[in-house]
């Protein structure tokens, strides 16, 4: 796979999470982030060429690169034991658009979650790294074969297992209390989340609207920004 941009190769680097053969920059391109990218990759034993443009461009699926690309392999994921102990990990299943997991996981990211929990090759593209601005590569990563393995491997442990919908007893998220360790799962925003789950999980929670007869849901992004940060403004 290919990651793109700057932010996507630094990252990769600075946490080592996933096998790098070689790192393309631009001919004629010097700057405070070649520069650091250079010394890590250096340091790393990895590769770095330079090259025209127009190469860059033929391997690249974006064109925001910024002339700079490496090619890489696939993420290393850790076993569910090595995410304890913690306070908040998530997991995305069913989310279909690249963008809106990357988007997602640099919410979580940013808001502090722990760990994520994906199924295996869940974002095996450089879209994805590109558009988590390299969150993806640094925030611990775990995979599980399914929603329901990771929730009762991780209830075993602990965490209280929620998860989001429009059920019944569903909880507005700003009433829940949110502070003991949590497991959190989030559904895409076509297939959502088996109604065999919901019924099993400790917590469901909905996102309360300002104007309640506006019937679109927020799309994925948004609402797991919504969640994740008031996750963290309640650890606070």
């Amino acid at each position: 796979m290919i990651l793109e941009g700057a932010l996507s190769v630094e990252a990769a680097l600075r946490a080592n999470s996933r096998p790098i053969e070689r790192i393309l920059l631009a001919s004629g391109k010097l700057d405070t982030q070649v520069a650091r990218i250079e010394k890590a990759a250096r340091a790393a034993d990895i590769p770095v060429e330079r090259a025209a443009a127009a190469q860059i461009d033929a391997l690249a699926q974006g064109t925001t690169h910024g002339g700079i690309i490496a090619e890489a392999g696939p993420r290393r994921t850790l076993p569910l034991a090595d995410l304890l102990p913690a306070g908040f990990i998530a997991m995305l299943d069913g989310i279909e658009d690249p963008y809106n997991t990357g988007y997602a996981i640099r919410a979580l990211y940013a808001a502090g979650a722990d760990g994520v929990v994906i199924r295996p090759r869940d974002w095996q593209t450089g879209i994805v790294v590109r558009a988590s601005a390299g969150a993806t590569e640094l925030i611990p990563t775990a995979t599980a074969a399914s929603p329901q393995a990771a929730a009762e491997y991780l209830r075993v442990h602990g965490l209280r297992i929620a998860a989001t919908g429009l059920t019944e007893d569903a909880v507005s998220l700003y009433d829940a209390d949110l502070r003991a360790p949590l497991f959190l799962l989030i559904g895409g925003e076509k297939r959502g989340i088996t109604r065999s789950f919901l019924q099993a999980a400790d917590l469901v929670l909905r996102i309360p609207y300002a104007r309640p007869d506006f019937p679109q849901s927020l799309g994925t992004a948004a609402a797991v920004g919504a969640l994740a940060f008031e996750v963290m403004r309640q650890r606070r």
